[in-house]
């Protein structure tokens, strides 16, 4: 029997029907505005008279959490151990809403084949949180997991296997779909062929294994789940070589390893050639002339494209398109055909041979690609100074002479002058130069930007703009400056100016080039980096550097082009000006040209040691725990560092390893960390070293009085100190420290610190900072430094200080004491005093002050501050 004791909640009525919900088959049924057969008025008018109640079956009855969410959706409640009670479940007056956790158990079979209303508690619960009424489905309704998903199925071949999932699907609100069309939103595959997979591929469909459907089902119960969730379905998407046996032909030992490996990582196998297994051979175009064995027609033979097509769209890319077949150059099969005439004796052939030899002779004249370099070139690349433009790669000169007059040149003369001639060669090169700038925008910078990728982006927009930076202004100031060269060549005299044309953008060169050219390292960086931690990145740059356009170069070549760009051309400029008699004007104009690309490339470099010097103040500040904010600056910039061994108790204990970074206006002290934090990860998913170091002081160079080598003894070896006198201080007080390095390097130190500190306050005679003295005089010593007593000592010192500041009275620091001493100090009290007066009368008086940062201060302590210093072991 039902409870009859159970409380009806509420008499309201529920709307029981949930579009979102509703079952694929009711939808097309209402198309035309009818429900059940009856007009949509009709059919709401029937809806409003009947009334949802809910039936808790078993036991979620005892649900609180579930009986309290029908009490917030107010639907009358009842609750029954026998669903058999309520009959076939058509009453008139009632709709029927059924509650069971097994949908498993004999209570669902008979209510399934009633053809009753059952849902799960997930469903309940999450109404009474979204304020929602119950949905309507015609099948059983478990939780809302999938909810507004539309599925569909390919690659099954057990029936059983596909209708359970099928159930699954259905039981999280689902919908499956037999066909694939555009309102598919997730494409369940078992494998990687058939029409399903290459649509879902093209219409960038998630394609995903039968296992997401599994583990949705696992999180049923939690109502803030839900399955499309992308970052819970990346982990269950269908590899691109699952069920395909790779072998690799053409390659070498090193790039088969590679492509063995990545088979490996995304699903696939791989067998040697010729294997009957293997479903894919992939072949290097450039190097296989023909195959060694005739392939079967189920073998695919495609070149390495799809390969690496496949990585970057993580999925199995369309083998007819990338189909490996024998071409040949159609200009070589007609220089060919027109070289193996047997009886050129007609004027006509001689005429055509003189051609084609031509044409070869022209594919061959000058590329903006030079041969391919040897692999270990690659990691060979550095800038070195733009000021040295003696090094250049374009040397393009001899092949100039053998030119073939183009758009720019002029008419047919009997000899062209010296000077026409470097000229067109500074217009090719220019026009090689911008073919270049063009092919890194439009095979690789703008694939990279566009939206809707297959896949997802390849690279995030922070990287995108970290590798290519102002290439693309780059590009549009050469395109003009080609634009203006190739006039002034089309209408060539003598007098034409070639100077004016640089004259003319160099403004816009000083604009371009340093955004570029400064962070060029760390764009180089960054392309290697990607490439080993993004597969995509990685098989994006080997389908395009394959290509003919970048003439077989990697991104990082190409890329280094504008670094050397400026320099090339001011060697063609001075070498036209050689070839310029002294009476033309342009000489005088291009000796301006030649100093205006000097002195951008001088802005270039300056600019780029500024920004390597502010670069290594970011290093510092990550390097040191503790770091003062106000070291980053504009002004500031780094200058020296070194290692040492601190000798005293000041400013921090002795034996302690410290770091001093010099800058041009301050001395960072720190000292190496006893505990390493864990290493830092920033939302870009790059991962920081953690800081070895902790901040000590920060002291500006005006405050070292003096600097003193010491020298070298039996009992003090390498050593230095600096008397400094901070304004706090009553006295000067000595740090002293040993070098790490050898004496060498303790001179071009103490030379440099003198330099910098004589800069800082004005002083012309850096020298007269430095004084030699004997370390006993300072009780300065180095010996037993590494001893086993020694580090003991420092444990126990360290040990100490600990349990001193475990009992201290109070933990004010002494900024806030000596403010707190301020505050409370009267009008009368703040009258002019001198300034070592203040000092001594503030340590006298600030026991008797009340303030409420201090409570109970001790009249004396050990040393003169009032607090307990780094070196305190004892209270008193």
């Amino acid at each position: 029997m039902a409870d009859s004791s159970s409380v009806t909640l509420g008499m309201a009525r529920s709307l029981l029907v949930d579009s979102s919900v509703c079952d694929s088959r009711m939808t097309d049924s209402s198309k035309d505005h009818t429900f059940l057969g009856l007009a949509s008025d009709d059919a709401d008018e029937i809806l409003r008279r009947v009334e949802t109640r809910v039936v808790l079956v078993g036991e979620t009855g005892n649900d609180e959490e579930l009986v309290k969410a029908l009490e917030d959706i107010n639907v009358p409640l009842l609750k029954t151990d026998n669903v058999r009670e309520f009959g076939d479940g058509e009453i008139a007056e009632f709709e029927t809403v059924f509650v069971l956790k097994d949908f498993q158990s004999p209570d669902y079979s008979y209510l399934y084949r009633s053809e009753s209303r059952v849902v799960g508690p997930p469903v309940l619960l999450r109404c009474a949180a979204l304020a929602e009424p119950i949905p309507f489905s015609s099948r059983p309704l478990y939780s809302a997991t999938m909810l507004n998903l539309s599925l569909c199925f390919t690659g099954f071949r057990k029936k059983e296997e596909v209708v359970n999932l099928v159930n699954l699907v259905h039981h999280m609100g689902g919908i499956i779909r037999k066909d694939f069309s555009t309102k598919v939103t997730h494409l369940v595959a078992q494998s990687t062929h058939g029409e399903k997979y290459r649509l879902a591929v093209c219409m960038g469909t998630p394609i995903l294994t039968p296992d997401w459907i599994r583990e949705s089902w696992e999180h049923r119960n939690d109502i803030h789940f839900h399955a499309g969730d992308e970052n819970f379905r990346t982990a269950f998407k269908v590899p691109p070589f699952q069920d395909c046996v790779l072998s690799f032909l053409g390659f070498s030992d090193e790039e088969k390893t590679n492509m063995e490996e990545r088979t490996l990582k995304h699903g696939g196998r791989f067998l040697e050639v010729g294997h009957e297994k293997c479903t894919h051979l992939v072949v290097e175009e450039n190097s296989v002339k023909e195959l060694p064995f005739d392939p079967s027609k189920k073998l695919h033979v495609v070149k390495q494209e799809w390969f690496w097509g496949s990585i970057q769209m993580d999925a199995r890319a369309g083998e007819p398109m990338y189909s490996y077949e024998k071409s040949e150059s159609p200009a070589m099969k007609k220089a060919v055909s027109m070289l193996s005439l047997t009886t050129p004796t007609s004027g006509r052939k001689r005429r055509r041979l003189r051609e084609t030899l031509a044409q070869l002779a022209k594919e061959t004249e000058i590329s903006p690609f030079p041969p391919r370099k040897r692999p270990s070139a690659e990691h060979s690349l550095s800038m070195g100074s733009l000021l040295d433009i003696s090094n250049t790669p374009e040397t393009c000169k001899a092949l100039a002479d053998n030119a073939k007059p183009s758009k720019s040149s002029t008419p047919a003369q009997t000899k062209q002058s010296a000077r026409w001639q470097v000229s067109k060669e500074l217009y090719q090169t220019e026009s090689n130069y911008v073919d270049i700038l063009a092919t890194v925008l439009q095979l690789f910078k703008y694939p990279l930007e566009k939206e809707g990728q297959v896949g997802g982006p390849i690279l995030a927009q922070e990287e995108v703009k970290t590798i290519f930076g102002s290439i693309p202004d780059i590009y549009e100031v050469h395109t003009r400056i080609k634009a203006d060269l190739e006039d002034l060549l089309v209408d060539w005299s003598e007098d034409k100016s070639v100077g004016d044309i640089i004259l003319k953008y160099s403004g816009e060169l000083v604009k371009a080039y340093p955004p570029f050219v400064n962070f060029f390292e760390m764009s180089k960086e960054t392309i290697v980096r990607c490439e080993k931690q993004k597969p995509r990145f990685h098989a994006f740059l080997k389908i395009n550097q394959a290509k003919p356009e970048c003439g077989r170069q990697t991104l990082v070549e190409l890329l280094i082009r504008p670094v050397q760009r400026l320099p090339s051309v001011a060697l063609l400029l001075n070498d036209i000006k050689k070839h310029t008699s002294d009476d033309n004007p342009d000489k005088v104009t291009l000796e301006r040209a030649i100093e205006s690309l000097k002195e951008v490339m001088t802005h270039i470099n300056e600019d780029k040691r500024k920004t390597e010097g502010q670069k290594q103040i970011f290093d510092v500040v990550y390097e040191v725990d503790g770091c003062p904010a106000n070291l980053l600056s504009s002004h500031r910039s780094l200058v020296h560092r070194v290692e040492t061994v601190a000798l005293g108790d000041q400013p921090c204990d002795r034996g302690e390893h410290v770091s001093l970074f010099l800058f041009n206006d301050c001395l960072e002290i720190a000292r190496k960390r006893h505990k390493v934090m864990s290493t830092f990860k920033s939302p870009l998913g790059q991962t920081r070293p953690p800081a070895q170091l902790k901040h000590i002081t920060l002291m500006p160079l005006s405050q070292i009085r003096r600097v003193l080598d010491l020298h070298d003894t039996e009992e003090c070896q390498n050593a230095f100190a600096l008397v400094v006198r901070p304004p706090t201080e009553q006295e000067n007080l000595l740090f002293s420290f040993q070098l790490v390095a050898d004496e060498a390097l303790k001179a071009v130190w103490l030379k440099t610190l003198c330099r910098q500190v004589a800069n800082t306050i004005c002083r012309a005679d850096a020298e007269d900072l430095i004084q030699r003295t004997d370390p006993d005089s300072l009780q300065v010593s180095t010996k037993d430094m590494d001893s086993t007593l020694s580090r003991a000592s420092r444990a126990i010192k360290k040990t100490s200080k600990k349990v001193t500041r475990a009992f201290s009275f109070t933990k004010t620091p002494k900024r806030v004491i000596q403010r707190a001493f301020m505050a409370s100090s009267t009008p009368d009290d703040r009258s002019p005093v001198p300034d070592h007066l203040t000092r001594m009368a503030s340590t006298s008086t600030l026991a008797a002050v009340h303030s409420p940062s201090m409570v109970n201060l001790t009249s004396a302590f050990e040393r003169k501050y009032h607090t307990f210093s780094r070196s305190t072991t004892h209270l008193i």
